[in-house]
Parts: C-alpha cells; structure tokens; sequence
C-alpha cells in the first residue's frame, strides 16, 4: 500500500479546508473509548481537566461531550467549536488534524486515534 498517496490526500483536504474555513465556525470532533468501570472516573477527568482547558482558549466557541455505554466499554465524542480554523491551530499546532491528548487520558482510555475530524459549520 502506497501511505504517500494517503498522506497526499490529507495534505490536500487540510488545504482546502484551510481555504475555505478562514472565516467560518469550525467543529472539531474526536472519539475515544474507556472500558466501562471507567466511565465515571473518565467523565470526571474530562469535566476538570480538558473542558475548562478548551474554555480557556482563545477562539474556542463551545462544546458537546456525548457518551454511551454497552456491557463492556464506554464511548465518548466531543464535538469542539472554534470561531475558525486559525484558533484551532493556535490549541493544536499546525498538525492541527492530529489528536491532543493528556497524559492521564492512558489511565482511561482503550486507544488512542490519532487523527480527529473537522467540519465547516453552516447553520446553526
């Protein structure tokens, strides 16, 4: 398998993205999972750690934190908002379609993705 041609791929939605998203609302949505006898323990970390840490952000707009649970595992995905693509940026680095992650997040979590998903926001 040819990983350049991927690489390329991405290189060139990052660009377009940036084209496009200079002005507008930006979500950023990333996925993580725990196993289940983590969930409390997990959303706690999550409320005192990363949520006021993205509040303090400059450009941060706001955020949905969703979780759901099976007999095993617990999911989560946080859908962040930022003014654009800029400030995102500025709180990722310029591989900002990588995942931030804490050092405490492998107390809890399954996997780590390493890449999160952005989507220009068009309505509200």
């Amino acid at each position: 398998m040819n990983l350049s041609m991927y690489e390329d791929i991405g290189s060139r939605k990052a660009d377009k993205l940036n084209k496009n998203t200079k002005r507008n609302m930006i979500a950023r949505i990333w996925k993580g999972q725990t196993k289940i006898e983590h969930l409390e323990a997990y959303t706690d970390f999550m409320k005192m750690r990363a949520i006021p840490d993205y509040r303090e952000t400059n450009g941060f707009v706001k955020l949905s934190f969703l979780r759901r649970t099976d007999d095993e595992f617990a999911y989560f995905k946080l859908i962040t908002y930022w003014e654009n693509l800029e400030v995102i940026q500025n709180f990722a680095g310029t591989d900002f379609e990588k995942a931030k992650y804490y050092p405490e997040d492998e107390n809890y979590l399954i996997d780590f993705p390493e890449m999160v998903t952005h989507y220009e926001v068009f309505a509200e």
